[in-house]
């Protein structure tokens, strides 16, 4: 009897290891694991059904958006809903709004409160901005995207207002008077209000409108397919969700390779066609969009000098909330949150960096700090890796100096053109790597290539970001990590439909409050730029860079008061 026990305890045995085989080898055939289970497909069907590895349980999902598909907790839900609701727009009436009713800028005005009054640095001005329609009459509703600023062309001064929507067609600007002299006020529509709303729609409806692709190869053989966040259809697709992150990005299946064969990733193009007739017409160029609002009365007030020299606004706590953040007086930007001094020799930037180590994480609006760098310190030498022009991965090494700089583009969504496969990484993920310590700098940007998403995929990525941050400064307390904000940019009528100003100013917005209150430091390129004489540039000029350097490097070496 003994001998059928120990058979059965061998056959038992037999079968165990069996069993353990067809699933090790079940789960070698996956390519990817299913962002929503530990062990999932790597393709959905037009059902929405996830195929698992037993094939005997399937589990019904929406619609291929991975932004859909999180699971967050009760505190992240409930900063979710915090911060759409902080960037909520304000509605138009229902129903259809014909162009001519719509907001015309050139019939629009704006007044300067009390224009002949006495005013001196440090006071509050306010102006008032009437909009009116192709009739000529009064807007009865808000929902106007406006900018504003003050400036001193003969200065080469300027700064930002903040502007409050009455929700009746009326608009309130206020500006911090912050130098002497004559100071000109200009107030200039970006969108109208019907705009906007088409804006809003497509951010929901469209995501798809920038497409993306990717190659695969094996040997000879290659094939191209699309690749989103999103994508619709029947067709089976391969999934590259982030194993660490969770960030979603899928791209369809080639017809005879394995998606484990995929080498690049690039833009595909734009989707046209997104607008119907009467849409277009809230879009153009030399009629409403970025049009300036002209004044009904005097449009510059003089400003007195203060008695004397108040440096309070020096010692508060950096807020990226405060507004106006600075100004600009003969090209250099002053600060109101932390000193800064300015790096005009090169042998100034190469004492500031001596013994460090850089990372610049980002799109290209940070790759133009490598750029500026790399341009105007001779002794740091670029490293050939071989990378594609403006795509990166850079480096920089000035040996002598012991000094690294790095750059590296975000993860998708990225509208570059080929990045090789191994190079697509997430910022969370590159920070999870990084050891940190009083030697390291680390500064990042993410914003223009998420403008055709809807907000939730933006308020994913930051979180997985400032996780990382906050788990990198735990460990490495005396890392310095910089935020470079978004930028105003040059419009047109098809620009505005993938990266508007408007679409910018709500993510920077959502950035800066998921950001505000952690140990890390901000320079304002959105207001630099806003404020600043030189036309709009999703790139700034020089000037404007140089400026966004000295702020930077002014956190790395501070000034010594």
């Amino acid at each position: 009897m003994w001998r059928d026990s120990f058979k059965l305890q061998i056959f038992c045995l037999l079968m165990a290891v069996l069993a353990i085989v067809v699933l090790v080898h079940n789960f070698f055939q996956l390519e990817h694991l299913d962002d929503d289970t530990v062990s999932g497909s790597n393709w959905i069907t037009e059902n929405n059904v996830q195929h698992s590895l037993s094939q005997t349980t399937k589990t019904t999902r929406k619609p291929y958006c991975g932004y859909k598909q999180q699971t967050l907790s009760k505190r992240e839900q409930a900063e979710q809903e915090s911060l759409l609701a902080a960037i909520q727009w304000p509605k138009i009436p229902d129903g259809r709004i014909a162009f001519v009713q719509s907001t015309d800028p050139a019939l629009s005005d704006f007044v300067i409160v009390k224009p002949s009054g006495f005013f001196k640095v440090g006071d509050q001005l306010e102006v008032l901005v009437h909009m009116k329609d192709f009739q000529g009459k009064p807007k009865q509703y808000g929902g106007d995207y406006l900018q504003a600023r003050i400036h001193s062309p003969l200065l080469k001064a300027g700064a930002t207002g903040r502007i409050v929507d009455c929700y009746n067609g009326l608009y309130k600007v206020f500006f911090t008077l912050l130098w002497p002299g004559e100071v000109k006020v200009s107030v200039s529509l970006v969108h109208p209000s019907e705009a906007i709303q088409v804006l809003l729609r497509l951010r929901e409806e469209r995501p798809d409108r920038v497409y993306f692709k990717s190659s695969f190869k094996s040997g000879r053989y290659s094939e191209t397919t699309e690749c989103n966040i999103c994508l619709p259809g029947d067709l089976p697709v391969c999934n590259f969700t982030d194993l660490y992150t969770g960030e979603p990005w899928f791209c369809y299946k080639p017809r005879k390779l394995p998606c484990a064969s995929r080498i690049s990733h690039a833009k595909g193009g734009y989707q046209k066609g997104l607008l119907t007739q009467e849409e277009s017409l809230f879009f153009q160029s030399d009629v409403n969009i970025k049009r300036p609002i002209p004044s009904s009365g005097p449009d510059s007030v003089i400003v007195k000098p203060k008695a004397f020299t108040d440096l309070s606004g020096m010692d508060r706590a950096e807020d990226p909330t405060v507004s106006p953040s600075g100004y600009y007086y003969e090209d250099q930007w002053m600060s109101r949150t932390h000193w800064i001094h300015n790096f005009n020799k090169s042998d100034d930037i190469t004492k500031c960096l001596q013994g460090k180590v850089i990372h610049l994480f980002g799109d290209s609006t940070i790759r133009q700090w490598f750029e500026y760098l790399t341009a105007f310190v001779p002794d740091l030498v670029e490293f050939n890796l071989g990378s594609p022009k403006n795509v990166g991965p850079f480096m920089a090494v000035d040996l002598k100096h012991k000094i690294l700089l790095k750059f590296r583009c975000h993860g998708p969504p990225i509208r570059f053109s080929t990045v090789f496969s191994s190079e697509l990484r997430y910022i969370a993920n590159e920070l999870n790597g990084i050891v940190g310590g009083r030697n390291t700098v680390i500064a990042i940007t993410i914003w223009s290539h998420f403008s055709t998403f809807p907000v939730e995929v933006y308020i994913r990525r930051l979180r997985n970001i400032r996780r990382s941050i906050i788990q990198l400064l735990d460990r490495s307390p005396k890392t310095l990590i910089i935020i470079r904000t978004a930028n105003v940019q040059e419009l047109g009528p098809e620009v505005s439909l993938f990266n508007s100003d408007w679409y910018s100013f709500q993510l920077d917005s959502v950035m800066r409050k998921m950001f505000s209150g952690i140990a890390v430091h901000f320079v304002d390129a959105w207001e630099m730029s806003l404020a600043h004489y030189l036309p709009h540039n999703l790139h700034p000029k020089e000037i404007i860079v140089k400026n966004q350097i000295d702020a930077f490097l002014s956190y790395v070496c501070p000034l010594q008061t």
